[in-house]
Protein backbone atom coordinates (compact mmCIF):
# COMPACT_ATOMS: atom_id res chain seq x y z
CA UNK A 1 0.00 0.00 0.00
CA UNK A 2 1.44 3.38 -0.97
CA UNK A 3 2.34 5.95 1.71
CA UNK A 4 -0.32 8.32 0.35
CA UNK A 5 -3.13 5.79 0.78
CA UNK A 6 -1.90 4.88 4.25
CA UNK A 7 -1.84 8.52 5.30
CA UNK A 8 -5.35 9.02 3.92
CA UNK A 9 -6.79 6.04 5.81
CA UNK A 10 -5.05 7.08 9.02
CA UNK A 11 -6.43 10.61 8.70
CA UNK A 12 -9.93 9.24 8.10
CA UNK A 13 -9.66 7.07 11.22
CA UNK A 14 -8.46 10.05 13.29
CA UNK A 15 -11.35 12.15 12.07
CA UNK A 16 -13.91 9.36 12.78
CA UNK A 17 -12.69 8.65 16.32
CA UNK A 18 -12.36 12.34 17.10
CA UNK A 19 -15.88 13.09 15.88
CA UNK A 20 -17.38 10.15 17.83
CA UNK A 21 -15.50 11.13 20.99
CA UNK A 22 -16.48 14.77 20.59
CA UNK A 23 -20.16 13.90 20.23
CA UNK A 24 -20.25 11.32 23.01
CA UNK A 25 -18.13 13.40 25.37
CA UNK A 26 -20.33 16.45 24.88
CA UNK A 27 -23.50 14.36 25.42
CA UNK A 28 -22.18 12.71 28.59
CA UNK A 29 -20.96 16.03 29.97
CA UNK A 30 -24.21 17.90 29.29
CA UNK A 31 -26.83 15.18 29.93
CA UNK A 32 -25.11 13.48 32.83
CA UNK A 33 -26.87 10.22 32.05
CA UNK A 34 -26.88 7.43 29.51
CA UNK A 35 -29.25 4.51 28.89
CA UNK A 36 -28.79 1.59 26.50
CA UNK A 37 -31.66 -0.90 26.50
CA UNK A 38 -31.96 -2.17 30.10
CA UNK A 39 -28.66 -0.64 31.25
CA UNK A 40 -28.53 2.91 32.67
CA UNK A 41 -26.14 5.13 34.61
CA UNK A 42 -26.27 8.80 35.62
CA UNK A 43 -24.54 11.43 37.77
CA UNK A 44 -21.04 12.79 38.20
CA UNK A 45 -19.39 9.62 36.91
CA UNK A 46 -21.02 10.13 33.50
CA UNK A 47 -19.81 13.75 33.34
CA UNK A 48 -16.26 12.78 34.36
CA UNK A 49 -16.14 10.13 31.65
CA UNK A 50 -17.55 12.71 29.21
CA UNK A 51 -14.79 15.17 30.07
CA UNK A 52 -12.09 12.52 29.59
CA UNK A 53 -13.57 11.49 26.25
CA UNK A 54 -13.65 15.16 25.14
CA UNK A 55 -10.00 15.52 26.04
CA UNK A 56 -9.32 12.40 24.01
CA UNK A 57 -10.94 14.05 21.00
CA UNK A 58 -8.37 16.87 21.31
CA UNK A 59 -5.58 14.42 20.52
CA UNK A 60 -6.52 14.95 16.85
CA UNK A 61 -4.66 18.28 16.96
CA UNK A 62 -1.37 16.39 17.32
CA UNK A 63 -1.87 14.71 13.96
CA UNK A 64 0.47 17.08 12.11
CA UNK A 65 3.18 16.86 14.78
CA UNK A 66 5.91 14.32 14.90
CA UNK A 67 6.69 12.21 17.93
CA UNK A 68 4.84 9.96 20.37
CA UNK A 69 1.36 11.52 20.06
CA UNK A 70 1.48 11.44 16.30
CA UNK A 71 2.52 7.79 16.29
CA UNK A 72 0.20 6.45 19.01
CA UNK A 73 -2.53 9.08 19.23
CA UNK A 74 -5.10 6.98 17.36
CA UNK A 75 -4.55 4.03 19.68
CA UNK A 76 -4.82 6.31 22.71
CA UNK A 77 -8.14 7.64 21.42
CA UNK A 78 -9.50 4.14 20.88
CA UNK A 79 -8.29 3.06 24.34
CA UNK A 80 -9.88 6.10 26.02
CA UNK A 81 -13.20 5.55 24.22
CA UNK A 82 -13.22 1.85 25.07
CA UNK A 83 -12.24 2.52 28.69
CA UNK A 84 -15.04 5.07 29.03
CA UNK A 85 -17.61 2.59 27.70
CA UNK A 86 -16.35 -0.16 30.03
CA UNK A 87 -16.41 2.16 33.06
CA UNK A 88 -19.97 3.25 32.31
CA UNK A 89 -21.05 -0.38 31.82
CA UNK A 90 -19.50 -1.33 35.17
CA UNK A 91 -21.27 1.53 36.91
CA UNK A 92 -24.60 0.98 35.15
CA UNK A 93 -27.69 -0.33 36.88
CA UNK A 94 -28.22 -3.73 35.34
CA UNK A 95 -31.60 -5.44 35.03
CA UNK A 96 -32.29 -8.13 37.57
CA UNK A 97 -32.36 -11.67 36.19
CA UNK A 98 -35.81 -12.72 35.07
CA UNK A 99 -37.62 -14.31 38.01
CA UNK A 100 -40.17 -17.03 37.46
CA UNK A 101 -43.64 -16.65 38.90
CA UNK A 102 -43.71 -18.14 42.40
CA UNK A 103 -45.12 -21.63 42.88
CA UNK A 104 -48.75 -21.21 43.90
CA UNK A 105 -52.31 -22.13 42.97
CA UNK A 106 -54.88 -19.79 41.41
CA UNK A 107 -58.58 -20.27 40.71
CA UNK A 108 -60.99 -18.38 38.45
CA UNK A 109 -64.77 -18.79 38.40
CA UNK A 110 -66.79 -17.24 35.56
CA UNK A 111 -68.91 -14.18 36.33
CA UNK A 112 -72.68 -14.72 36.82
CA UNK A 113 -73.49 -13.15 33.45
CA UNK A 114 -71.00 -15.37 31.55
CA UNK A 115 -71.27 -19.00 30.40
CA UNK A 116 -70.29 -21.15 33.38
CA UNK A 117 -66.66 -22.25 33.53
CA UNK A 118 -63.89 -22.74 36.09
CA UNK A 119 -60.12 -22.59 35.77
CA UNK A 120 -57.56 -23.85 38.26
CA UNK A 121 -53.86 -23.12 37.73
CA UNK A 122 -51.00 -24.71 39.62
CA UNK A 123 -47.61 -23.06 39.06
CA UNK A 124 -44.61 -25.32 39.68
CA UNK A 125 -41.17 -24.41 40.99
CA UNK A 126 -39.60 -24.76 37.55
CA UNK A 127 -42.01 -22.21 36.03
CA UNK A 128 -44.20 -24.76 34.27
CA UNK A 129 -47.86 -25.06 35.16
CA UNK A 130 -50.93 -27.27 35.21
CA UNK A 131 -54.21 -25.72 34.12
CA UNK A 132 -57.45 -27.55 34.92
CA UNK A 133 -60.32 -26.45 32.67
CA UNK A 134 -63.85 -26.97 34.00
CA UNK A 135 -62.59 -29.70 36.36
CA UNK A 136 -62.50 -31.93 33.29
CA UNK A 137 -59.37 -31.28 31.23
CA UNK A 138 -55.77 -30.96 32.42
CA UNK A 139 -53.28 -28.95 30.36
CA UNK A 140 -49.53 -29.24 30.98
CA UNK A 141 -48.02 -25.82 30.26
CA UNK A 142 -44.46 -24.74 29.63
CA UNK A 143 -43.27 -21.61 31.54
CA UNK A 144 -44.41 -19.04 28.96
CA UNK A 145 -47.84 -20.65 28.57
CA UNK A 146 -48.16 -20.91 32.36
CA UNK A 147 -47.50 -17.19 32.64
CA UNK A 148 -50.11 -16.48 29.97
CA UNK A 149 -52.61 -18.54 31.96
CA UNK A 150 -51.75 -16.62 35.12
CA UNK A 151 -52.28 -13.21 33.48
CA UNK A 152 -55.46 -14.35 31.72
CA UNK A 153 -56.94 -15.48 35.03
CA UNK A 154 -55.87 -12.29 36.81
CA UNK A 155 -57.28 -10.07 34.05
CA UNK A 156 -53.94 -8.33 33.44
CA UNK A 157 -54.22 -5.76 30.59
CA UNK A 158 -52.70 -7.05 27.36
CA UNK A 159 -50.13 -4.27 27.14
CA UNK A 160 -48.93 -5.01 30.66
CA UNK A 161 -48.69 -8.72 29.82
CA UNK A 162 -46.67 -7.87 26.71
CA UNK A 163 -44.26 -5.75 28.74
CA UNK A 164 -43.75 -8.25 31.56
CA UNK A 165 -43.36 -11.34 29.39
CA UNK A 166 -41.15 -9.52 26.87
CA UNK A 167 -38.84 -8.44 29.71
CA UNK A 168 -38.79 -11.89 31.27
CA UNK A 169 -38.03 -13.82 28.08
CA UNK A 170 -36.18 -11.09 26.13
CA UNK A 171 -38.54 -11.18 23.15
CA UNK A 172 -40.40 -8.51 21.20
CA UNK A 173 -43.72 -7.27 22.55
CA UNK A 174 -45.47 -7.95 19.25
CA UNK A 175 -44.61 -11.64 19.55
CA UNK A 176 -45.98 -11.71 23.10
CA UNK A 177 -49.23 -10.01 22.04
CA UNK A 178 -49.75 -12.52 19.24
CA UNK A 179 -48.98 -15.57 21.40
CA UNK A 180 -51.11 -14.32 24.28
CA UNK A 181 -54.07 -13.75 21.97
CA UNK A 182 -53.72 -17.24 20.47
CA UNK A 183 -53.47 -18.75 23.97
CA UNK A 184 -56.71 -17.09 25.10
CA UNK A 185 -58.49 -18.28 21.96
CA UNK A 186 -57.38 -21.87 22.59
CA UNK A 187 -58.52 -21.78 26.20
CA UNK A 188 -61.91 -20.41 25.15
CA UNK A 189 -62.21 -23.27 22.66
CA UNK A 190 -61.39 -25.80 25.37
CA UNK A 191 -63.88 -24.24 27.78
CA UNK A 192 -66.72 -24.74 25.33
CA UNK A 193 -65.68 -28.10 23.81
CA UNK A 194 -67.37 -31.20 25.27
CA UNK A 195 -66.00 -34.74 25.67
CA UNK A 196 -62.31 -33.83 25.94
CA UNK A 197 -59.38 -36.08 26.74
CA UNK A 198 -58.77 -35.49 30.48
CA UNK A 199 -55.06 -34.84 29.89
CA UNK A 200 -54.09 -32.61 26.98
CA UNK A 201 -51.24 -30.52 25.63
CA UNK A 202 -51.63 -27.16 23.93
CA UNK A 203 -49.71 -26.39 20.78
CA UNK A 204 -46.73 -25.03 22.71
CA UNK A 205 -43.42 -26.62 23.58
CA UNK A 206 -44.40 -30.03 24.95
CA UNK A 207 -43.62 -30.56 28.63
CA UNK A 208 -42.76 -34.06 29.82
CA UNK A 209 -44.54 -34.39 33.19
CA UNK A 210 -42.10 -37.13 34.33
CA UNK A 211 -39.25 -34.61 34.11
CA UNK A 212 -40.93 -31.82 36.03
CA UNK A 213 -39.88 -30.71 39.51
CA UNK A 214 -43.24 -31.65 41.02
CA UNK A 215 -44.36 -30.76 44.54
CA UNK A 216 -47.26 -33.21 44.25
CA UNK A 217 -48.31 -35.91 41.79
CA UNK A 218 -50.62 -35.04 38.94
CA UNK A 219 -53.03 -37.88 39.68
CA UNK A 220 -54.19 -39.90 42.69
CA UNK A 221 -55.66 -43.35 41.99
CA UNK A 222 -58.10 -44.32 44.73
CA UNK A 223 -59.02 -48.00 45.11
CA UNK A 224 -62.32 -47.56 46.95
CA UNK A 225 -62.71 -51.30 47.49
CA UNK A 226 -61.15 -54.61 46.52
CA UNK A 227 -64.54 -56.30 46.51
CA UNK A 228 -65.75 -57.83 43.24
CA UNK A 229 -69.20 -58.62 41.85
CA UNK A 230 -70.63 -61.87 43.19
CA UNK A 231 -69.94 -63.75 39.96
CA UNK A 232 -66.21 -62.94 40.08
CA UNK A 233 -63.83 -65.04 42.12
CA UNK A 234 -62.50 -63.32 45.23
CA UNK A 235 -58.93 -64.57 44.73
CA UNK A 236 -58.62 -62.26 41.73
CA UNK A 237 -58.43 -59.19 43.97
CA UNK A 238 -56.10 -58.64 46.97
CA UNK A 239 -58.94 -58.38 49.51
CA UNK A 240 -56.76 -59.94 52.24
CA UNK A 241 -54.24 -57.10 51.90
CA UNK A 242 -56.56 -54.65 53.66
CA UNK A 243 -58.56 -55.18 56.84
CA UNK A 244 -61.11 -52.44 56.23
CA UNK A 245 -62.37 -49.85 53.76
CA UNK A 246 -62.32 -46.13 54.40
CA UNK A 247 -65.69 -44.56 55.17
CA UNK A 248 -67.33 -41.92 53.00
CA UNK A 249 -66.12 -39.16 55.30
CA UNK A 250 -62.59 -40.57 55.28
CA UNK A 251 -62.48 -40.75 51.48
CA UNK A 252 -63.75 -37.17 51.33
CA UNK A 253 -60.90 -36.22 53.68
CA UNK A 254 -58.49 -37.98 51.29
CA UNK A 255 -59.84 -35.92 48.38
CA UNK A 256 -59.49 -32.72 50.41
CA UNK A 257 -55.92 -33.58 51.40
CA UNK A 258 -55.08 -34.33 47.77
CA UNK A 259 -56.56 -31.01 46.67
CA UNK A 260 -54.69 -29.11 49.38
CA UNK A 261 -51.47 -30.75 48.17
CA UNK A 262 -52.20 -29.56 44.64
CA UNK A 263 -53.31 -32.84 43.02
CA UNK A 264 -55.73 -31.89 40.22
CA UNK A 265 -56.82 -35.37 39.07
CA UNK A 266 -58.32 -38.33 40.94
CA UNK A 267 -59.57 -41.69 39.69
CA UNK A 268 -61.77 -44.20 41.49
CA UNK A 269 -60.82 -47.83 40.91
CA UNK A 270 -60.97 -51.19 42.68
CA UNK A 271 -62.04 -54.07 42.81
CA UNK A 272 -65.30 -52.78 41.48
CA UNK A 273 -65.85 -49.18 42.66
CA UNK A 274 -69.54 -49.14 41.67
CA UNK A 275 -70.14 -51.56 44.56
CA UNK A 276 -69.69 -48.56 46.83
CA UNK A 277 -73.07 -46.87 47.30
CA UNK A 278 -71.29 -43.60 48.09
CA UNK A 279 -69.55 -43.41 44.70
CA UNK A 280 -71.84 -40.57 43.43
CA UNK A 281 -71.19 -38.62 46.64
CA UNK A 282 -67.42 -39.02 46.28
CA UNK A 283 -67.54 -37.89 42.64
CA UNK A 284 -69.61 -34.88 43.69
CA UNK A 285 -67.06 -34.04 46.40
CA UNK A 286 -64.19 -34.15 43.90
CA UNK A 287 -66.21 -31.94 41.55
CA UNK A 288 -66.86 -29.46 44.37
CA UNK A 289 -63.12 -29.26 45.03
CA UNK A 290 -62.45 -28.67 41.33
CA UNK A 291 -60.63 -31.94 40.70
CA UNK A 292 -60.81 -33.86 37.44
CA UNK A 293 -62.52 -37.15 38.30
CA UNK A 294 -62.29 -40.50 36.53
CA UNK A 295 -63.89 -43.89 37.11
CA UNK A 296 -62.33 -47.28 36.30
CA UNK A 297 -64.98 -50.00 36.24
CA UNK A 298 -66.27 -53.14 34.53
CA UNK A 299 -69.09 -50.85 33.39
CA UNK A 300 -71.94 -53.33 33.85
CA UNK A 301 -73.81 -51.05 36.24
CA UNK A 302 -73.58 -48.26 33.67
CA UNK A 303 -76.06 -50.10 31.47
CA UNK A 304 -78.58 -48.51 33.84
CA UNK A 305 -78.99 -45.14 32.13
CA UNK A 306 -80.37 -43.57 35.29
CA UNK A 307 -77.27 -44.55 37.24
CA UNK A 308 -74.98 -43.34 34.43
CA UNK A 309 -76.81 -39.99 34.34
CA UNK A 310 -76.41 -39.67 38.10
CA UNK A 311 -72.63 -40.08 37.82
CA UNK A 312 -72.47 -37.59 34.95
CA UNK A 313 -74.53 -35.02 36.81
CA UNK A 314 -72.40 -35.30 39.93
CA UNK A 315 -69.25 -34.52 37.94
CA UNK A 316 -67.71 -37.62 36.37
CA UNK A 317 -65.22 -36.49 33.72
CA UNK A 318 -63.77 -39.66 32.17
CA UNK A 319 -64.18 -43.41 32.24
CA UNK A 320 -62.00 -46.49 31.85
CA UNK A 321 -64.38 -49.23 30.76
CA UNK A 322 -63.07 -52.74 31.49
CA UNK A 323 -64.48 -54.66 28.53
CA UNK A 324 -65.36 -58.33 28.85
CA UNK A 325 -65.41 -59.22 25.13
CA UNK A 326 -67.33 -62.49 25.56
CA UNK A 327 -70.06 -60.92 27.69
CA UNK A 328 -73.07 -59.47 25.83
CA UNK A 329 -73.98 -57.38 28.88
CA UNK A 330 -70.55 -55.74 28.75
CA UNK A 331 -71.09 -54.71 25.12
CA UNK A 332 -74.60 -53.51 25.95
CA UNK A 333 -73.25 -51.30 28.74
CA UNK A 334 -70.59 -49.88 26.43
CA UNK A 335 -73.24 -49.06 23.82
CA UNK A 336 -75.12 -47.14 26.53
CA UNK A 337 -71.99 -45.22 27.57
CA UNK A 338 -70.58 -44.18 24.20
CA UNK A 339 -73.26 -41.58 23.22
CA UNK A 340 -72.78 -39.77 26.55
CA UNK A 341 -70.68 -36.62 26.93
CA UNK A 342 -67.91 -38.58 28.63
CA UNK A 343 -64.36 -39.25 27.51
CA UNK A 344 -64.13 -43.06 27.52
CA UNK A 345 -61.12 -45.36 27.31
CA UNK A 346 -61.85 -49.06 26.82
CA UNK A 347 -59.52 -51.57 28.43
CA UNK A 348 -59.06 -55.05 27.01
CA UNK A 349 -57.05 -57.69 28.83
CA UNK A 350 -55.76 -60.16 26.22
CA UNK A 351 -55.73 -63.78 27.38
CA UNK A 352 -55.02 -67.12 25.66
CA UNK A 353 -58.77 -67.66 25.82
CA UNK A 354 -59.82 -64.50 23.96
CA UNK A 355 -56.78 -63.79 21.76
CA UNK A 356 -58.36 -65.25 18.61
CA UNK A 357 -61.29 -62.84 18.83
CA UNK A 358 -59.32 -59.82 20.08
CA UNK A 359 -58.96 -58.39 16.57
CA UNK A 360 -62.72 -58.63 16.02
CA UNK A 361 -63.24 -56.83 19.33
CA UNK A 362 -61.04 -53.94 18.19
CA UNK A 363 -63.00 -53.61 14.97
CA UNK A 364 -66.25 -53.56 16.93
CA UNK A 365 -64.85 -50.88 19.24
CA UNK A 366 -63.93 -48.73 16.26
CA UNK A 367 -67.48 -49.05 14.92
CA UNK A 368 -68.81 -47.85 18.28
CA UNK A 369 -66.66 -44.69 17.84
CA UNK A 370 -64.27 -45.62 20.65
CA UNK A 371 -61.15 -43.45 20.29
CA UNK A 372 -59.05 -44.44 23.30
CA UNK A 373 -57.83 -47.97 24.10
CA UNK A 374 -55.89 -49.59 26.94
CA UNK A 375 -54.37 -53.04 26.37
CA UNK A 376 -52.72 -55.54 28.69
CA UNK A 377 -51.84 -59.23 28.46
CA UNK A 378 -52.36 -61.89 31.09
CA UNK A 379 -49.49 -63.97 29.74
CA UNK A 380 -46.03 -62.85 28.62
CA UNK A 381 -46.16 -65.47 25.86
CA UNK A 382 -48.68 -63.24 24.05
CA UNK A 383 -46.05 -60.61 23.28
CA UNK A 384 -46.18 -61.07 19.49
CA UNK A 385 -49.98 -61.05 19.46
CA UNK A 386 -49.96 -57.84 21.51
CA UNK A 387 -47.68 -56.19 18.96
CA UNK A 388 -50.08 -57.14 16.18
CA UNK A 389 -53.04 -55.79 18.16
CA UNK A 390 -51.25 -52.50 18.77
CA UNK A 391 -50.62 -52.12 15.06
CA UNK A 392 -54.25 -52.96 14.31
CA UNK A 393 -55.40 -50.41 16.89
CA UNK A 394 -53.29 -47.74 15.22
CA UNK A 395 -54.78 -48.61 11.82
CA UNK A 396 -58.28 -48.29 13.30
CA UNK A 397 -57.53 -44.87 14.80
CA UNK A 398 -57.51 -46.10 18.40
CA UNK A 399 -55.12 -44.19 20.67
CA UNK A 400 -53.34 -46.37 23.23
CA UNK A 401 -53.08 -45.44 26.94
CA UNK A 402 -50.78 -47.36 29.27
CA UNK A 403 -50.67 -45.65 32.68
CA UNK A 404 -54.21 -46.25 34.03
CA UNK A 405 -54.68 -48.51 37.09
CA UNK A 406 -57.01 -51.16 35.66
CA UNK A 407 -59.39 -52.54 38.35
CA UNK A 408 -58.77 -56.05 39.61
CA UNK A 409 -61.20 -58.58 38.13
CA UNK A 410 -61.38 -62.04 36.58
CA UNK A 411 -59.85 -60.63 33.38
CA UNK A 412 -57.27 -58.57 35.27
CA UNK A 413 -56.20 -60.71 38.29
CA UNK A 414 -53.48 -59.81 40.74
CA UNK A 415 -51.06 -62.16 38.97
CA UNK A 416 -51.42 -60.15 35.75
CA UNK A 417 -50.73 -56.74 37.28
CA UNK A 418 -47.33 -56.26 35.69
CA UNK A 419 -46.70 -58.84 32.99
CA UNK A 420 -43.39 -57.29 31.97
CA UNK A 421 -42.20 -56.82 35.57
CA UNK A 422 -41.96 -53.11 34.84
CA UNK A 423 -43.75 -50.17 36.38
CA UNK A 424 -44.62 -47.35 33.96
CA UNK A 425 -42.53 -44.17 34.11
CA UNK A 426 -44.13 -41.75 36.52
CA UNK A 427 -45.22 -44.21 39.22
CA UNK A 428 -44.62 -42.68 42.65
CA UNK A 429 -43.91 -39.28 41.11
CA UNK A 430 -46.58 -38.38 38.57
CA UNK A 431 -49.24 -40.53 40.21
CA UNK A 432 -49.82 -42.42 43.45
CA UNK A 433 -52.14 -45.31 44.33
CA UNK A 434 -54.26 -45.38 47.50
CA UNK A 435 -55.51 -48.73 48.76
CA UNK A 436 -58.98 -49.16 50.34
CA UNK A 437 -57.53 -48.73 53.86
CA UNK A 438 -55.62 -45.55 52.98
CA UNK A 439 -52.15 -47.01 52.49
CA UNK A 440 -50.28 -45.26 49.67
CA UNK A 441 -48.28 -47.17 47.03
CA UNK A 442 -46.17 -45.78 44.17
CA UNK A 443 -48.47 -47.65 41.79
CA UNK A 444 -50.98 -50.46 41.66
CA UNK A 445 -49.36 -53.80 42.43
CA UNK A 446 -46.40 -52.45 44.43
CA UNK A 447 -47.72 -53.68 47.79
CA UNK A 448 -44.19 -54.06 49.20
CA UNK A 449 -43.52 -50.32 48.84
CA UNK A 450 -45.99 -48.68 51.22
CA UNK A 451 -45.13 -44.96 51.39
CA UNK A 452 -47.40 -44.27 54.34
CA UNK A 453 -51.08 -43.87 55.13
CA UNK A 454 -52.74 -40.86 53.54
CA UNK A 455 -54.93 -40.13 56.58
CA UNK A 456 -52.41 -40.81 59.35
CA UNK A 457 -49.12 -39.58 57.88
CA UNK A 458 -48.09 -36.06 56.85
CA UNK A 459 -47.85 -35.37 53.12
CA UNK A 460 -44.13 -34.64 53.41
CA UNK A 461 -43.51 -38.23 54.51
CA UNK A 462 -45.62 -39.77 51.72
CA UNK A 463 -44.33 -37.69 48.81
CA UNK A 464 -40.63 -36.86 48.88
Amino acid sequence: MSPTVTQTLTLAAWIFFSAVMLALGAYFLIAGRVRVRKYSVKGAAVRIVGAVVLLGAAIFYFYDQRGFMHQYGLLIQAALLLAGIVILWLLAEKPAPAQRLPAATHTLQSAPDEPAYRLHLRLNKDGSGILVVNAATILHLNPSAAEFAFHMMKGTPEEEVAGQVADRYRIHKDIVRRDFSEFRDRIQTLIHTPDLDPVSYLDFERVAPHSQDLTAPLRLDCALTYRLPAEDRAEHAPVKRVDRELTTAEWQAVLDKAWAAGIPHVTFTGGEPTLRDDLPALIAHAEKNGQVCGLLTDGLKLADRKYLDQLLQTGLDHLLFLLQPDDKDSWKALETVMPADLFTTVHLTVTPKNIKKAGEALEKLAKLQVKSLSLSASDASLKDEMTALRNQAADLGLTLHWDLPVPYSDDNPVSAEVVDDAVPDGAGKVWLYVEPDGDVLPAQGEADKVLGNILRDPWEKIYK
